[in-house]
């Protein structure tokens, strides 16, 4: 299928909005822990030039293991699950335990990436390979 000059104009602006989100988590990553499900979803904020603290909630205890995890860390955390049912409730919850009310977590990184790419994916752990579609585009460069 080929893709309208619309379809191109979006996805450069997806594009665009994509990495200046990315941006914003790489700021944020200097003081706050990043909250993934897995190892998968840190490989790929890795590969796209995140870094920092990352904690793994489903290889290290869960959601209640995450929370004391960011509280022996600085209190300050980015919740990076993936936005669907399962990492929704996920996201919930660890904003439940760590305090609704805390402005050290940061959701709108999430909330963020996943408006700019539900049509297109629905993990982090995919996150990369968008990047790199959208990216390959000679279209876009």
């Amino acid at each position: 299928m080929r893709k309208t000059d619309e379809d191109v104009m979006c996805d450069e602006v997806r594009l665009q909005e994509i990495l200046k989100v990315l941006d914003r988590l790489r700021e944020l990553s200097s003081d706050h822990v990043i909250l993934v499900e897995g190892r998968k979803d840190r490989d790929a904020l890795e590969y796209l030039g995140i870094s920092g603290d990352f904690f793994q909630i489903q290889s290290s205890g869960g959601p209640s293991a995450a929370a004391e995890y960011v509280e022996a860390h600085g209190g300050k955390a980015v919740i990076m699950t993936d936005w669907d049912r399962r990492g929704g409730n996920l996201a919930a919850s660890l904003r439940e335990i760590l305090g609704r009310d805390n402005p050290g977590i940061d959701l709108s990184v999430r909330e963020d990436l996943s408006r700019l790419s539900r049509h297109y994916i629905k993990d982090v752990e995919a996150l990369d390979s968008l990047v790199d579609r959208l990216s390959a585009d000679p279209r876009l460069l």
